[in-house]
């Protein structure tokens, strides 16, 4: 039975939909390794980091690399066995700069406490786009960055669902990842 969501995301997958979804991205990671995608992010060392619909982790682990332990990554996810398994590698690995978050959409972070959203491979899977672009952008630091990939969208359509309530315009585009940059003075609740 799935779990429909009304508000950020269409549903989880089953528990079964899930493991086959973290084997899958276990034999893409050797493939297509995925600190590659987060060296063309804005992630730097130091950072704080939202890897929203972090699944079971790839970029997260890639992230917590870059960032070092001074560094912080917030592992979002709307299912509970992506929680679950991020937690595990993570104690298992002893980091302890990886915090994980069971979420829909509301992160319960605070306003500007983030320097980087990643959110690769995601939005197509967000019923509500707008409400998540709203918290992404509430959520970044005056000078964050948003970097975005979603090979279920066109380039014209991945500008359009940014540029919609100008809240990030795009700072650069490296291969298929977009990095936007937060603009700031902009009203949410518009």
């Amino acid at each position: 039975m799935k779990n429909k969501n009304k508000v950020g995301s269409k549903h989880h997958n089953s528990n079964l939909d899930f493991k086959g979804m973290a084997f899958f991205f276990k034999i893409r990671d050797i493939f297509k390794p995925p600190i590659k995608k987060i060296n063309r992010s804005m992630v730097k060392k130091g950072y704080s980091v939202l890897d929203y619909g972090c699944g079971s982790g790839s970029y997260t682990f890639a992230t917590a690399k870059v960032v070092g332990e001074k560094g912080r990554i917030y592992a979002a996810d709307i299912h509970p066995l992506a929680i679950e398994k991020v937690k595990k590698r993570a104690q298992k690995n002893n980091l302890e700069n990886i915090e994980t978050i069971l979420t829909d959409c509301d992160t319960k972070l605070g306003d500007k406490s983030v320097d980087v959203v990643i959110c690769f491979d995601v939005m197509h899977a967000i019923a509500d786009k707008n409400k998540l672009v709203k918290e992404f952008h509430r959520v970044l630091k005056s000078d964050g960055y948003l970097s975005f990939d979603d090979h279920h969208y066109t380039e014209e359509e991945i500008m359009k669902i940014f540029s919609d309530g100008n809240l990030f315009k795009l700072e650069e585009q490296k291969d298929k990842i977009f990095n936007f940059k937060k603009v700031n003075g902009v009203n949410l609740s518009e």
